[in-house]
């Protein structure tokens, strides 16, 4: 599946399920808690904090999906064609990063 598809699918699943989109103030906002989920699991269990007891059963695939999710909801509501801006983005990181990184001693 491409961006494209997953932008359709999400749409289909809100004209069904969700009635309609949240507006965006509160996608933004649903978003930031998601990346939160997210920066807690990767915190606790990649990094120096301990793991709680009530987060080891968390799934990070599932975490970065609803982030995958919002995003999508959010390039829908404000007619962001998700697949044309992630290939222009990728891109401008090519052409603008290459060098850089291969060069880039702290990476070697």
């Amino acid at each position: 599946m491409n961006i494209q598809d997953a932008q359709l699918q999400v749409d289909d699943w809100i004209k069904k399920h969700g009635v309609r989109y949240f507006n965006e103030l509160t996608n933004m906002a649903q978003l930031t808690e998601e990346v939160g989920e997210v920066a807690r699991i990767i915190a606790r269990r990649y990094g120096e904090q301990s793991e709680k007891e009530s987060d080891k059963n968390k799934d990070l695939g599932e975490e970065l999906a609803d982030v995958v999710f919002v995003v999508l909801c959010l390039a829908n509501q404000t007619g962001i064609n998700l697949q044309d801006a992630f290939e222009k983005k990728l891109d401008i990181k090519t052409k603008r990063d290459h060098d850089r990184h291969q060069n880039n001693q702290k990476l070697k």
